[in-house]
């Protein structure tokens, strides 16, 4: 169905620009079942890259689901020591990390989200410092999509499979700069362009961000005093860029733990494993959680929060303009790699140390002495709209626009 020069143009790009192999390097490639010819693609490109080995690590939805509904609620406490021995020698050696996300928004809609969330909980303990090096940019890291048949009948129910397959392909590949003669200069030439935004907000030093919009948002967010704005590509402490979103349009950083106040309503579905949280609405007292409802998904978003005591709070403040090309093409992919770099988002659970100033030499106590969310989760969910509103006030109370109707107002 698909051009295969194009498709390697793509793998290349990934391999290339996202995780950005080096000569000599591991690559790791998570990638499910049903993208196996993708994912080999990727391999080969590795390998040309100079890889040193590629390791597949294939996961099956559909599976998981057989388990979830399944098993005895106790296996769900259980993370084998060979996942964690996997992840952690791996990433302790200097691995590259690579990711497909391509999951059914739905797949888990019939499961228990107690037994989900336990095994996520399990999981994420099992993996922590495998997570941790990578929010820290100690090893490159990437996460790329490619259709499925569940996912693109969710995007595009009102066509055939065939169809909606072929119309998710044409949107990935326009909005990650495939469709390009030259999709590596197109994304430097992007980068160039976050880095202007990211330029002027750090420049600012805003102490406070005020957000408002027509559909309830009404929110303070107190930002750390060395905090950074970050967005395209990251370095590893290595000194070697990568790229971890593809597609990425925003800018981020991080909110002061305790300095956030006042509700958010979201703008977008939030696939939360498996399950969609769809009409929500978070309050927020001293920057933890106090209130939070959801017309679809109220258990699974509770379950989310409730997963230790950080993801009671922000982890981080992300700005994407709504006139951006995945906001433009109009689709809700229910998938949060796409989503939330067409809205500016937020997300609940760990904040990216990368963000503070100095946090490379700052040990757990003292990040979170200056207010560094700690967690076990990190999520995103959308709140940017047409009308959002958003004024930076500096350390000398000056208030400055920021976003106006949704867009940068500089």
């Amino acid at each position: 169905m698909v051009n295969n020069e194009i498709l390697k143009k793509y793998a290349a790009l990934a391999v290339k620009v996202g995780a950005n192999i080096q000569k000599g390097q591991t690559l790791i490639l998570n990638s499910p079942i049903e993208c196996a010819s993708f994912a080999r693609l990727i391999a080969e490109e590795a390998f040309e890259a100079g890889a040193k080995d590629v390791v597949m690590n294939w996961n099956d939805e559909l599976f998981s689901k057989i388990r979830y509904m399944k098993a005895p609620d106790e296996i769900f406490d259980i993370v084998p020591k060979w996942q964690k021995e996997f992840y952690t020698s791996y990433a302790r050696e200097g691995a590259a990390f690579l990711s497909i996300s391509a999951s059914d928004p739905e797949v888990m809609k019939d499961v228990n989200p107690e037994r989900i969330a336990k095994f996520q909980k399990s999981r994420k303990i099992a993996l922590k410092e495998y997570s941790d090096r990578l929010m820290s940019n100690k090893n490159s890291w990437s996460i790329v999509s490619v259709p499925t048949e569940a996912w693109s009948k969710k995007v595009f129910p009102g066509v055939s499979t065939e169809e909606a397959i072929k119309k998710m392909w044409d949107a990935i590949f326009t909005i990650v700069r495939v469709d390009k003669e030259d999709p590596v200069a197109a994304w430097e030439e992007h980068k160039k362009n976050l880095e202007k935004n990211m330029k002027v907000l750090n420049d600012y030093n805003f102490k406070y961000l005020y957000y408002k919009n027509s559909i309830g948002t009404d929110l303070k967010i107190e930002l750390p005093k060395d905090h950074i704005w970050l967005g395209g590509a990251d370095q590893t402490q290595d000194g070697v860029e990568f790229i971890a979103n593809m597609p990425t349009e925003e800018v981020f950083t991080l909110p002061l733990k305790t300095g956030v106040n006042g509700t958010v309503v979201s703008s977008k579905p939030l696939n939360c494993n498996g399950n969609l949280v769809e009409n929500f609405s978070i309050t927020f007292k001293d920057g933890k959680i106090v209130d939070f409802k959801a017309e679809e998904g109220h258990d699974s978003l509770k379950s989310l929060i409730e997963t230790d005591e950080g993801s009671h709070y922000l982890g981080e403040v992300a700005l994407v303009p709504y006139d951006s090309p995945i906001s433009n093409s109009n689709i809700v992919f229910f998938n949060t790699l796409y989503d939330e770099n067409a809205s500016c988002h937020l997300a609940i659970g760990k904040a990216y140390p990368v963000c503070l100033k100095n946090s490379e030499n700052m040990s757990e106590e003292e990040l979170n002495q200056a207010g560094v969310n700690n967690s076990l989760v990190h999520d995103d969910f959308m709140i940017g709209t047409s009308d959002l509103e958003i004024i930076g006030v500096t350390y000398d109370n000056k208030e400055i626009p920021v976003f106006k109707n949704g867009n940068w107002a500089f």
